[in-house]
């Protein structure tokens, strides 16, 4: 998601796919411990989104 886009978003949305994301990361860290994970790139990904929402939350 773009920076442009997450800051359309209201504060409620932003917790919200935080949340997600973090779960999602959680997940995948598990399943990558574990040998499972076919895509390792989508971790790297969901760590910057992370940061980014986290960025533009702290802004707001």
């Amino acid at each position: 998601m773009k920076a442009k886009e997450i800051r359309e978003l209201s504060a409620e949305e932003i917790a919200k796919k935080l949340r997600d994301m973090r779960e999602e990361l959680l997940n995948l860290n598990i399943r990558k411990a574990t040998a499972q994970v076919e895509n390792t790139g989508r971790i790297r990904q969901l760590r910057r989104d992370i940061a980014r929402f986290e960025t533009i939350k702290a802004q707001k």
